[in-house]
This record gives C-alpha cells, structure tokens and sequence, in this order.
C-alpha cells in the first residue's frame, strides 16, 4: 500500500536549524497533524556526535572553522559538509512496521538503489551499519537515527561529491579506525552534482518506504518550513520512549 507523504527540498542548512526543523516536523507527524515527511538538504562542514562518541574520535586540527555538534542520534562521530546529500525522514514506525533494524536495513536499501541507476553497485557489510563499495571496503553513505514515540529523525548522509579527507583527519569517523571513505564523483571519475541524484533519492525512498512523495514549498532564509503549529507541536512536553542507532 502506498501512502501520501510530504517531500521538503531545501539547500544548505546549518546543522542546528536544520535539527530544530526535524523536531518541529517530528512533532507534527506525532500527533497526526501532518503525514511522514522526508527531508533532503546538505550542511556547512559540521561534526556531529552520537551518544556513543568516544573522547578520542575527534582530533579536529586547531583553528578549523567547523562546527561540533553534540545530537541525540545514535552511534559516533561522523561529517556533514557541502556536496552531501542528507536525507531525514520524519517517519510514523507505527505504519512501517514498529520494528527499528528493519527500519536502518531499509534506509540502506534505498541507499542501494538510489546508487544503483548511477552504475554503482553499493552494499552492506555484516556488522555495520551504512552503505559500502566492496574490493577493497570504502564508505560511501553513513546511517544515524533516533526514535521517539516511534517517530524518527537523522536519517543518512550520502557522500556524493566532496573532500572524503576530514572523516580520517578529523575524526575517527564511526569508530572505524582502518575504514576508507569514498564518493560517488570518485567512482564515477566524473563530477556529480546533488540535483543530479537527488531526484533518485526521491524514487528509492519512496520505493522501499511505500511512499508517494508530494513536494512540500520551503519557505524562510535557508529554504525553512515554519508554522507555528509545527513549533508547538515539536517542543510540546511529553514523555517518550526513546532508541537510537547508528553509523
């Protein structure tokens, strides 16, 4: 069955407007004021840690103008920055299956297909989470979630054209000490812009989440969706169940 479900396009975000975005539209979702709406955007060069960040993952050189930012999203350290695709879908679990793993390998297999049309055959490797090119092993996108009530927020990170260096000179990005990152220009060996896969974005996740995507306008300086409702609605006090996972 396919549902009805708002698609906000928007450009480049800071990372903490962006969050605020996700709990306003999380709000709105859980009370049933809006459907699952899904999120695409890319950040200035941000850090962000999960709640499994160890002190020594960040060894961000002095003098870097970058943001750290600390979330409640699952996993470690990882980097956002200009030429990534960030995709968060602000989604019901109570109409997808109320079953959070299913939900990570799902969001990897919309990775995997969003790729797919592109000629990159990406996977998953046993025991991690996120999206990979195999032979040898390289990251192409990262996976972060938090769910609340059963509503999620973060989502993926797809590397499509930029500087892979700051998740290894940076940070220990994901914990992953040896890991090697990559991006889908480097593989195409050809420059590869967000407008380009990002309409494959839209396919894959509509795809696998038996979503029918409506474009929602963006309104505000940064491309933002305010109303008010959605404020109310997203810092509302409630008590919640919360998990996470990640990276």
């Amino acid at each position: 069955m396919t549902r009805g479900a708002y698609v906000l396009d928007l450009g480049r975000v800071p990372y903490q407007e962006a969050w605020d975005l996700q709990r306003s539209l999380a709000g709105a979702v859980s009370q049933g004021a809006i459907p699952d709406t899904v999120v695409f955007l890319e950040h200035p060069p941000v850090v962000t840690l999960g709640r499994r960040t160890d002190e020594g993952e960040l060894h961000v050189p002095e003098g870097t103008d970058i943001d750290i930012v600390e979330t409640d999203r699952g996993g470690k350290s990882t980097y956002h920055g200009p030429g990534q695709l960030v995709c968060y879908p602000i989604l019901d679990l109570r109409r997808h299956g109320k079953d959070v793993k299913k939900y990570v390998r799902d969001l990897e297999e919309a990775l995997i297909r969003t790729v797919a049309p592109l000629g990159l055959e990406a996977t998953r490797i046993e025991g991690l989470t996120g999206v990979w090119l195999e032979r040898p092993p390289r990251k192409l996108a990262s996976i972060g979630v938090h769910i609340s009530r059963w509503v999620t927020t973060h989502g993926y990170a797809l590397n499509v054209d930029l500087d892979p260096s700051p998740f290894t000179e940076w940070i220990t990005a994901c914990g992953l000490e040896d890991a090697s990152f990559t991006t889908i220009a480097r593989e195409l060996d050809r420059t590869t812009t967000l407008e380009e896969v990002r309409p494959l974005a839209h396919a894959a996740l509509a795809d696998v989440f038996g979503l029918q995507l409506e474009p929602l306008p963006a309104e505000g300086e940064h491309g933002l969706w305010t109303q008010p409702i959605h404020a109310q609605l997203g810092s509302a006090k409630v008590s919640r169940t919360n998990a996470t996972v990640s990276s």
